[in-house]
């Protein structure tokens, strides 16, 4: 039986990233026999369940697409190497977009009841799955000892609200008045931390994109990640899980100056802001053939 989807069929299907939905999408256009267009194609870890299931889902759809928006040269090269050679183009990340449109509307962070003054702020984010349960107890003290030894250091956390994320952080460190919980932050106030904080902590994504555009270097708390190039490029560090190595690395970036100058003035990887033009570009090009 077919849907109402397929009564005006589209011409051209678009999913970002490397989601179960974009995955599924992706499934359904080609099962209807329409080309599917990928935004931010050829991320890798190399590791089949690291990220689960990011990486499988990002594999089987660039099996599946006909256009391909790879970020970077790096993601062009990982395309490669799955035998994806024809219509990819390099475009950099519409992340940065986004963040140079949001980043002119945003205003300065404040949090009632919060003193910034001579506080040197932490953002930390953490959700994936393979850091539940002890990675994410590990994560907890790390950061907790970190506010705890550094005493111009001041320590905030978004909370997913995934229970099993949220519930283990509250339990670790609330009570603690240098460490600030707040619920999701709306993406200007998210803007306007990054712009404030001094570094940032993170196993997602999108912040090891956006943080460069602001000279704010990341330790990234996982073991792998498919966005290399930052890494490569010494404004991002891979620091794992191990506590013992979050609180070394992160008392280095608060007390030696010349470590954090030079993972500060890093060009971002990411692209200029001008990736939705180039996909733009090119999809008019696919649709005149």
């Amino acid at each position: 039986m077919r849907s109402e989807f397929c009564e005006n069929r589209p011409q051209l299907v678009f999913v970002q990233g490397d989601t179960t939905t974009a995955f599924a999408a992706c499934l359904a256009a080609f099962y209807e026999k329409i080309p599917v267009a990928h935004v931010e194609a050829g991320l890798r870890t190399g590791k089949l369940l690291d990220p689960y299931p990011e990486e499988a889902n990002r594999r089987l759809i660039s099996q599946i697409a006909t256009l391909h928006f790879a970020p970077t040269e790096k993601a062009r090269e990982n395309l490669a190497c799955s035998g994806i050679r024809e219509n990819v183009f390099v475009t950099g990340n519409t992340i940065i977009d986004a963040l140079q449109m949001v980043s002119k509307k945003s205003n300065p962070f404040k949090l009632d009841g919060v003193n910034l003054n001579n506080k040197k702020l932490i953002l930390a984010t953490v959700h994936r799955r393979e850091n539940w349960g002890t990675n994410l107890n590990n994560i907890a003290y790390a950061l907790k000892k970190i506010v705890e030894t550094d005493k111009s250091s001041l320590l905030l956390i978004p909370l997913h609200k995934n229970p099993k994320v949220r519930n283990p952080l509250q339990r670790i460190l609330k009570g603690n008045k240098r460490i600030i919980l707040t619920e999701p932050l709306e993406y200007d106030k998210l803007i306007s931390v990054m712009k404030s904080c001094e570094f940032i902590i993170t196993d997602s994504g999108g912040l090891q994109e956006e943080a460069p555009a602001f000279g704010k270097p990341v330790l990234i708390i996982r073991k792998n990640t498919e966005r290399l190039e930052a890494v490569e490029a010494g404004c991002s560090k891979l620091i794992g899980i191990d506590k013992n190595n979050i609180f070394t690395e992160s008392m280095a970036l608060l007390n030696d100056p010349e470590k954090y100058f030079q993972m500060s003035k890093v060009k971002n990887p990411f692209g200029t802001g001008d990736s939705s033009k180039k996909i733009f570009e090119q999809t008019i090009k696919f649709l005149e053939l």
